[in-house]
């Protein structure tokens, strides 16, 4: 792709990021054909490549976004998948994102849009507030019916019922259980936390926590960590965004330089892919680049570390027929396909990949609550795959995921890291506890047979 940056542009460091990777798009399309909103609306514009085109016209005329482009670039989930299909390795993520640091700059929204944006980045990535809102939305929740547009969507998405807060996350220290590694710890591991997923399913985490100390890793919760910055950064909030960031980079460079750390283990692959990109994103900043660099290099999906480790045989039989749900911000924006399907297969788990599985179910962090529409018909769909398999439970590697699928379908769905802790000693998942374990072996056993 031919670009026209002048030389004065060239020299803002984004901007040549931008022209990079711009240059670097051969036109080819093949992004359209697993782009959901594209197959979803057919519009060109709501493909990547055609998103591609209206970033570059943006950024080469160096004027405002106008509204034609934010109606399109808002469509856009960030699910990557464009990024697994580009034959010449298009860095959209970073194109995509830099666009919506120009739109939050220059456009101004109707006055509602503003209000609902910024309530979002003010309550979601801090848990207190959040668990409050949520409070107060379990009151309002029977009448989301009634409320047009995206604040009932909003309502709808509310739990029924909030779990009590877990003293997991407060920053802490859990010891390695070294009874089965002759007294010796295997690794010392930083867990984030995240903020919207201790206060909607702090299982996870609990659940965690119990895997990685009884596989002899000592597992530190580090005091000032808080939101990763992804909910910020991908709503062009950069200035939010940055806080967030660099107060972990601090605090996880803190714990780096004190007793050290083999990895920083995060279980929502969404705020994985964001801290990985954590480099990426302070590489301009002479002040905090390495330190940045040094917390991505370290950072690793909860399967990914657990595959290097080396998981025992299972504690007791599982035997389900498990219906694997890949996150998009797993498999598209980390690359890591094949790692918790193994982990879950050798846990006992009969695994079965979901068809069109590349596609996104629609959560992608807020896009369900500010373009419910369309994420109600890509959570449709996904559905519609998975019940075709008649599994007896869906897991899956990230709370948006399960936020956006688990309240519109009678399947139990649970976190990966949940069914591995029950397989090798942990409790039963909660999503679990009413289905008939025998009757499920049984099924599963006999599916098994017949292949």
């Amino acid at each position: 792709m031919q670009t026209n940056f002048t030389l004065a542009q060239l020299a803002d460091p984004d901007i040549a990021e931008a022209n990079t990777i711009l240059r670097t798009c051969v036109h080819c399309g093949f992004c359209l054909a697993t782009c959901p909103t594209y197959l979803l609306l057919g519009d060109e514009l709501d493909s990547p490549r055609g998103r591609i085109y209206l970033i570059k016209d943006m950024l080469e005329r160096d004027r405002p976004a106008p509204a034609r482009v934010v109606t399109h670039i808002d469509r856009c989930l960030s699910c990557l998948s464009c990024m697994t299909t580009c034959p010449s390795g298009v860095n959209y993520m970073h194109l995509v994102d830099l666009a919506r640091r120009r739109i939050e700059e220059t456009h101004i929204r109707p006055w509602l849009d503003r209000v609902l944006r910024a309530l979002l980045a003010w309550m979601i990535p801090h848990p207190n507030r959040f668990r409050l809102a949520l409070t107060a939305a379990w009151f309002a929740r029977p009448f989301a019916k009634l409320v047009p547009g995206r604040p009932g969507a909003m309502l709808a998405l509310a739990p029924r019922a909030l779990p009590s807060r877990s003293p997991v996350d407060r920053p802490q220290v859990f010891a390695a259980d070294v009874s089965e590694t002759g007294g010796a710890r295997r690794a010392r591991v930083a867990l984030l936390s995240g903020c919207a997923q201790q206060v909607l399913a702090p299982s996870i985490n609990e659940a965690t926590v119990r895997l990685l100390t009884r596989h002899g890793v000592e597992v530190v919760v580090a005091e000032g960590v808080g939101c990763c910055g992804a909910l910020t950064h991908h709503m062009g909030r950069e200035a939010d965004a940055l806080a967030s960031i660099k107060a972990n980079v601090v605090a996880w460079t803190r714990e780096m330089e004190g007793e050290g750390l083999d990895a920083i283990v995060i279980n929502a692959s969404g705020c994985g892919t964001m801290v990985k990109d954590y480099g990426f994103m302070l590489r301009n900043d002479p002040d905090w680049a390495a330190k940045a660099a040094n917390i991505s290099a370290l950072a690793q999906d909860v399967s990914e570390f657990l595959t290097g480790l080396g998981m025992g045989a299972p504690a007791r039989e599982t035997g389900l027929t498990i219906a694997y749900q890949s996150a998009c911000s797993l498999q598209h924006g980390q690359k890591i396909v094949d790692a918790p399907k193994a982990l879950l297969a050798a846990a006992g788990f009969l695994v079965k990949d979901v068809p069109e599985g590349h596609l996104c179910c629609g959560s992608a962090g807020t896009y369900n609550l500010l373009q419910p529409a369309l994420a109600g018909q890509m959570r449709d769909r996904k559905l519609a795959n998975i019940e075709s398999l008649a599994p007896d439970a869906i897991a899956t590697g990230n709370i948006g995921c399960l936020t956006q699928l688990a309240g519109a379908t009678t399947i139990p769905m649970a976190h990966s890291v949940e069914l591995l802790d029950w397989a090798t000693g942990g409790p039963l998942p909660g999503a679990l506890k009413h289905l008939d374990l025998d009757a499920a072996r049984a099924r599963t056993r006999e599916a098994q047979e017949a292949e």
